[in-house]
């Protein structure tokens, strides 16, 4: 009831409205995203890489509605791309279809993505393309699919929670298709997706070990020493069991620390970003930025309780 209220809010428009018009709001929300441009984000990504930690950047917005929001935000993650490479800073970058067109026409969809695919090629970077609600999987995976032929630097993410998930982890695994492994973060129905916490939490472990088996298959690439390349398998959570687990289980299978990594987001869990990094684990932190950020700040109260407290206790700060 509390995560699907807070779900529900990321997608009303009147509550996009009136929380974004709240001085505070933006206060709160700063913690969990890295400024409104690229200016901004670069600053925080060379902190994180200060303390030893890898990045993968985000340029919030999702559902574009017209022809000229796709192309402008195409534009930014070029433009991204040649601020990481003239920084020299260990990052890679993640973008959402909808962002690009796929809602709108699918060949304008591709069009976007060939052109920011074409500029991560000769920037020498990675591009994750991560995953939204369950209706736009199958696209979202097609393209994955299609853009993989011509251009290797690209990955995906799996949602744990939705049943479909480890067929997904098969095929993706068998052509070697770098996955950030998370639980899920919108609303689904029980008919594609698990309601009970413990079984995505049992997904998640099983689809993590599906991964980790295929690292001997895909001859055990490791991350690269820039850290832009990540390897087959990110470990993308703050459940500290889920990490535990997976890191019993790469231990039986005595895999280098380097054959996979752990994820977690920008201002959530920093005590275990710091233990895992001074263990020796990469650690990628998922940094967004940009003016749309409503929608991912209200996913991340859905998610921790905690969350929600930092949020509230904001109100009466001066």
């Amino acid at each position: 009831m509390f995560r699907a209220f807070f779900i529900f809010l990321s997608k009303a428009y009147w509550a996009q409205k009136l929380i974004m018009n709240w001085k505070f709001a933006w206060r709160v929300a700063s913690r969990f995203i890295a400024g409104i441009n690229i200016v901004d984000v670069i600053k925080v990504v060379k902190n994180l890489n200060d303390q030893g930690l890898n990045v993968t950047v985000d340029h919030l917005g999702e559902n574009a509605l017209t022809v000229e929001d796709t192309l402008a935000a195409t534009k930014e993650v070029i433009d991204l791309l040649e601020a990481i490479n003239s920084h020299d800073v260990h990052a890679n970058v993640s973008i959402k279809l909808t962002q690009f067109g796929l809602n709108i026409d699918k060949e304008l969809c591709k069009n976007n993505l060939q052109n920011i695919f074409e500029q991560a090629k000769n920037m020498e970077n990675f591009i994750r393309i991560d995953m939204e609600d369950s209706s736009i999987t199958q696209e979202t995976l097609d393209l994955v699919y299609w853009f993989k032929t011509t251009y290797p630097g690209i990955g995906t993410v799996i949602q744990s929670y939705l049943y479909r998930s480890e067929k997904d982890v098969m095929n993706l695994t068998n052509e070697c298709i770098p996955i950030r492994m998370v639980k899920g973060a919108y609303k689904e129905p029980a008919l594609v997706a698990f309601p009970k916490k413990k079984d995505v939490d049992d997904n998640f472990d099983l689809l993590t070990k599906i991964c980790l088996d295929k690292i001997s298959y895909c001859d055990y690439p490791e991350i690269s020493e820039n850290g832009r390349f990540p390897p087959i398998i990110a470990i993308a959570s703050h459940d500290e069991s889920r990490i535990e687990n997976a890191i019993h289980y790469a231990n039986t299978k005595e895999l280098s620390k380097r054959t996979y990594e752990i994820q977690m987001l920008y201002g959530i869990r920093r005590d275990l970003q710091k233990k895992y990094s001074e263990q020796g684990y990469p650690v990628r932190v998922y940094v967004p930025y940009g003016t749309h950020w409503y929608p991912y700040f209200m996913r991340r109260l859905a998610e921790r309780p905690a969350n929600v407290w930092f949020f509230f206790s904001n109100l009466f700060r001066k």
